[in-house]
């Protein structure tokens, strides 16, 4: 229809065009990037963050890169929608680490305020949601909103049974992956545009975490080691070189692994030369992180996604990998890093000697009674339950299913899940995988995701964001599909 090809076309040059072809050149801050504008403002931000650090006042930064982010982030929302979409991944990429330089500079802050940022860019898409809603049911975002309402059912129990500043902070975990899926999905019109966003924003963002995640393996910068001290979290490895378990530019090696997985595998459906070191980089880190779910996470995303393919692509695939594994192989037999990839692997014919492995099935054990049985839930945002004692004690979950029906009890537990098996059950009836390859990661990634719920609450932060948003490209691929043959 010539509307929606006008508007297509009006969407990409807002995106890379904002002068006319015979202006003269303008010089400013972006450095030729467009729009001008809008990356002089994310890089702003950028030289801001580094001023203040490397300048003796970081102290300042606890505050300001909230409020700059945030200010940035309503920018972009309401005038470049791609470009907000890559930089809400980014914020989540490296606000960690500016958070880590600026305690190591300023002082530990137990708060962890400034973490906060990545969740309040996102929250912007709650406007979409409540906005788009009516009319969005009909475009088929059911199992986003079931999985809104789970959710905000469970926030409704949490500030009855806890506080609503408490519920409001962990209503951000829950709620900011589904609201970001739901605005990736409602944009289906720009699918290809979004697509090419998405694509570049994890080629960089495997690139720029890889190298300094494999950096912070072999160094163990002071800054990290300043922030695994005073965390004091044991399982994340000694904090001296060569002995950590790598989050790099994140808060744990957890998400990290999510996003690496999910930057990973998108590497297959990269067509640029860059994706050849990208590779090596990205799966050297990958393994670092020493995530057995996610290993296993992206085993079956790896699987989905080939077996998904036509034959003519599946042999292109099998090439890329050869060359990926050229390049992959000789970096994890060099000493410094061979024993730690390979220890952990010996772990898997070993379960039954393995300290985690212990853990996470004595939680199984003591968790999945009470879960089951607690038919309205904890609560969003509610950490702690009473034992037979009647004492109250911190909850344990390294489950994505038991925390389901920890917070959010029977009735939240069963939308949410709802939810889920309607949004994968539609993937799997899509046809068009078989020629679009980035579709056919985006599922197998959310898939992936998915299957790592039994060991890890993959639904939340970072892990959240790769298992909604991706689930909601694939979705937004067949929509555009759809209308591209009926037009």
């Amino acid at each position: 229809m010539p509307n929606y090809e006008l508007r297509i076309i009006w969407r990409f040059s807002v995106v890379q065009i904002h002068t006319l072809p015979n202006s003269p050149p303008k010089q400013n801050l972006s450095f030729g990037k467009q729009p001008p504008l809008a990356w002089a403002a994310i890089l702003f931000l950028v030289l801001f963050s580094a001023v203040c650090i490397f300048g003796g006042a970081a102290g300042i930064l606890r505050t300001a890169y909230v409020i700059i982010s945030f200010a940035i982030g309503i920018f972009l929302y309401v005038r470049y929608p791609l470009l907000y979409t890559g930089f809400t991944w980014w914020i989540w990429f490296v606000t960690p680490f500016v958070t880590r330089l600026v305690d190591y500079k300023s002082g530990w802050d137990p708060t962890r305020f400034m973490l906060v940022s990545q969740y309040l860019v996102t929250l912007l898409t709650l406007h979409t949601f409540l906005k788009e809603l009516p009319k969005s049911l009909r475009q088929g975002s059911l199992p986003f909103v079931l999985a809104f309402l789970g959710v905000f059912y469970g926030f409704l129990v949490g500030i009855i049974k806890t506080s609503p500043f408490t519920a409001a902070r962990g209503l951000l975990d829950w709620l900011t992956p589904i609201t970001f899926g739901f605005y990736l999905f409602i944009h289906w019109r720009d699918y290809p545009l979004y697509r090419r966003t998405i694509e570049r924003t994890f080629l960089w963002g495997v690139l720029v975490t890889g190298i300094y995640g494999i950096y912070q393996f072999l160094v163990a910068p002071e800054w990290d080691v300043f922030w695994l001290v005073n965390t004091k979290l044991t399982s994340m490895g000694d904090p001296e070189p060569l002995k950590l378990r790598i989050w790099s530019t994140m808060a744990s090696p957890a998400p990290y692994a999510a996003m690496m997985m999910a930057g990973s595998l998108l590497l297959f459906s990269n067509k640029t030369f860059l994706r050849i070191p990208a590779s090596a980089i990205a799966y050297l880190a990958f393994l670092l992180t020493t995530v057995r779910t996610l290993w296993g996470g992206w085993f079956i995303a790896f699987i989905t996604f080939i077996t998904s393919l036509k034959a003519h692509l599946q042999m292109r695939l099998f090439i890329t990998i050869l060359l990926m594994a050229i390049c992959i192989i000789p970096l994890t037999q060099i000493e410094q890093f061979s024993e730690t990839i390979s220890d952990r692997f010996e772990t898997f014919s070993q379960l039954e000697k393995d300290d985690s492995a212990k853990v996470r099935q004595k939680i199984y054990e003591d968790g999945l009674n009470s879960a089951l049985t607690n038919g309205l839930g904890n609560g969003v945002g509610n950490t702690f339950i009473v034992n037979k004692k009647g004492i109250l004690e911190p909850i344990v979950i390294d489950s994505g299913i038991l925390d389901m029906f920890f917070t959010l009890g029977w009735f939240g537990g069963v939308f949410y899940l709802v939810a889920i098996f309607m949004a994968f059950a539609k993937s799997f009836q899509y046809s068009e995988y078989r020629f679009d390859t980035f579709m056919a990661a985006s599922r197998a990634i959310s898939l992936g995701m998915l299957s790592t719920l039994l060991g890890n609450s993959g639904m939340l932060g970072m892990p959240g964001m790769v298992l909604w948003g991706f689930i909601a490209l694939a979705m937004a691929g067949h929509k555009y599909h759809v209308r591209s043959r009926i037009d």
